[in-house]
């Protein structure tokens, strides 16, 4: 039994995201009140702390901006919010670990597409060594290569899970408590972009451009350092 729980712990993890995406689904077609944003924000409001958890095991930073935020007008408690999602980043972290770890041939098969990253996952574990595991969830593109791929080594699963959670407290922190405390800000910005969306529009096209370009040519020179030095 316990074999068969490792071998297919990926279709698990996709079964528990499609249970969760489908019973958020129906907490907001039931909410007492009309408009898809008031019964978002009764949901979080309901839910506020399990949605945050599970969001994180996806390590989405919009959940923990949305936590921050929740947070500053006094729905969530700050630090038990950093709490929840920091372990809910650990637990995600933890679980591509496993997958590495219990089910080579899957992710082999599944991955065979993205085997410069894993390769660049492995040389960069043998070049920084544990301050990877540390910094894996600020690098775009291979936040869960990365754990999938130190899984597939022989790398101590107890060394990992230490480092990882304490970079899974420090993630939450360094994202949910500068929300928190510029939340007024955040809000009359957010309030002016509804208002103005006109305005906004063009910036937030820009700037998410310019993101996905920068992010796209540090692959590509992430991929070319990895060509020129094969190991």
């Amino acid at each position: 039994m316990r074999d068969r729980l490792k071998n297919n712990s990926g279709k698990i993890l996709f079964l528990v995201v499609v249970i969760f995406f489908s019973f958020i689904a129906y907490e907001l077609y039931k909410a007492p009140v009309s408009g898809l944003e008031d019964k978002f924000l009764y949901l979080l409001k309901v839910y506020g702390y399990i949605i945050l958890f599970a969001w994180s095991i996806l390590e989405g930073e919009l959940g923990l901006i949305m936590a921050g935020l929740m947070a500053h007008d006094g729905s969530m408690h700050l630090y038990l919010a950093i709490f929840v999602a920091g372990l809910g980043g650990f637990v995600g972290d933890q679980i591509y670990f496993y997958i590495g770890r219990f089910n080579k041939a899957y992710v082999h098969k599944k991955f065979s597409g993205q085997r410069r990253k894993f390769a660049l996952a492995h040389l960069l574990l043998q070049k920084y060594g544990w301050p990877i595991i540390f910094a894996q969830r600020y690098m775009y593109g291979m936040r869960t290569v990365i754990p999938v791929s130190i899984g597939l080594t022989r790398y101590s699963a107890k060394m990992f899970a230490f480092i990882n959670i304490l970079s899974a407290w420090c993630w939450a922190s360094i994202t949910i408590i500068p929300v928190w405390y510029f939340g007024e800000e955040i809000l009359i910005v957010i309030k002016f972009a509804k208002e103005h969306w006109y305005f906004a529009a063009p910036f937030a096209v820009l700037i998410g451009g310019g993101i996905i370009y920068y992010f796209n040519q540090a692959s590509k020179r992430k991929e070319k350092v990895n060509e020129n030095n094969p190991k």
